[in-house]
């Protein structure tokens, strides 16, 4: 453990999260800053802007992820590294990813202001495109630094526009020299809201992240056919959004067979011709499904494959379902996991271990890194929402377990 007196300044921290979020604001006082848009850029900009402040020097990788270093007193040693993304959802919050980020930074900030330097640099790091909600699948970048994803299909990735991440990240000028992967880390560390409510109902300011659960995301196009709404009998329909509405219902009874730990999701839907007097003969749906047990995962994707087909025969509609990403559970690194919990310990606040059921950056670099994750409270487990909040208090808790484990990882014998 480190010197417990330096602390971070919970109120700085905050200030820079209120000033991130004047970027792209939301209508409801969350933030949308999709990624790779103008918004994003800015966003980028003014972070880059905080880190040279400070001396930091800045590395970005040609998936346009951004490596802001504070050197340490051995440069032959791989850095320790925090941080998360800076992109949001269409109605994002304020705090899910722009919080481990501007808690990294806080951490290179307070060592800065007390002169201390660690025996290994420190560096914090922005993940593009962390929440795929303009280009799927999500934790893109991160996936390519892992080996998850080829950068070839990653720069093809595109919007519904048919923008593609590669032209995106050369328009905002993001797209760097360095090739994605080979920038070493040492540890890395992310600190998060919890983005669910256990911590919350249990009165626990830290969560001590050990894993993540697996996650699958399917795309579904189900075609029937066009007809008139009011002359063709309903019994020689081919309705693509009945059939639609009937996996959406088995999408849920699935994911309560699987409870209190399995969950499914329908989060997109897109019907064709989307005219009021037209039988729609053609649906676009996506679909989520996540546990933390991959046997109980599969199965859940197996059952959810036989849903569809039986849901295509009774309907008489064609139904293709595409599985574009599988993410299994993770576990994190116990000396990681040692190093958040002995900080927790150590200021005294109260912690308890906790897997994490959002996917996040660290579930995907965890596969090439020493890795864990830091949760803090949010109220009501509200994120992915405008009306996602966090208490400064606790904001500053998770930051000051980060800055503790941080310099605890960075100051002890090498291997």
């Amino acid at each position: 453990m480190s010197d417990l007196s330096i602390r971070v300044d919970g109120r700085r921290l905050w200030n820079s999260i209120m000033a991130m979020a004047e970027i792209g604001p939301g209508q409801q006082g969350g933030s949308c800053r999709l990624a790779l848009t103008d918004e994003d850029r800015a966003g980028r900009d003014l972070f880059i802007g905080w880190c040279r402040e400070i001396g930091c020097g800045i590395e970005i990788d040609d998936m346009g992820n951004i490596f802001a270093r504070r050197e340490g007193r051995n440069r032959e040693l791989d850095p320790i590294v925090a941080g998360s993304h800076l992109d949001t959802q269409p109605h994002g919050g304020r705090f899910d990813g722009i919080y481990g980020v501007l808690a990294g930074l806080e951490v290179l900030r307070t060592l800065h202001d007390n002169q201390v330097t660690t025996e290994a640099p420190l560096e914090v790091v922005v993940w593009t495109n962390e929440e795929g909600s303009r280009f799927a699948p999500a934790m893109i970048a991160s996936g390519v630094y892992a080996g998850l994803f080829e950068k070839d299909y990653a720069w093809s990735r595109s919007d519904s526009n048919g923008r593609t991440i590669g032209e995106e990240l050369k328009r905002i000028g993001y797209m760097g020299d360095s090739a994605c992967g080979e920038h070493r880390i040492g540890a890395l560390l992310e600190a998060h809201i919890e983005q669910g409510p256990i911590l919350e109902a249990q009165q626990k300011q830290i969560g001590v992240v050990i894993g993540g659960q697996g996650q699958r995301w399917f795309d579904l196009r189900i075609k029937g056919r066009d007809s008139h709404a009011g002359s063709t009998p309903m019994s020689g329909r081919r309705d693509a959004l009945v059939a639609a509405a009937e996996v959406i219902s088995m999408v849920q009874t699935l994911a309560l067979e699987y409870a209190p730990h399995g969950v499914g999701t329908v989060g997109e839907l897109s019907v064709k011709p989307n005219s009021r007097n037209t039988i729609p003969g053609e649906v676009f749906l996506t679909i989520d499904v996540r546990h933390p047990d991959e046997a109980m995962l599969a199965e859940m994707s197996d059952k959810l494959r036989v849903c569809v087909i039986d849901c295509a025969d009774s309907h008489q509609v064609e139904c293709d379902i595409d599985e574009i990403w599988d993410k299994p559970p993770v576990s994190f690194d116990p000396g990681c996991i040692a190093a958040v919990e002995q900080a927790a310990a150590a200021l005294g606040y109260g912690h308890q271990h906790i897997v994490s059921g959002a996917g996040h950056d660290a579930c995907q670099v965890c596969l090439v890194a020493p890795t864990s994750m830091i949760f803090v409270p949010c109220a009501g487990g509200i994120s992915h929402n405008e009306q996602e909040s966090a208490e400064p208090g606790d904001l500053e808790a998770g930051c000051n377990v980060l800055l503790q484990a941080m310099m605890t990882l960075a100051n002890r014998s090498p291997a």
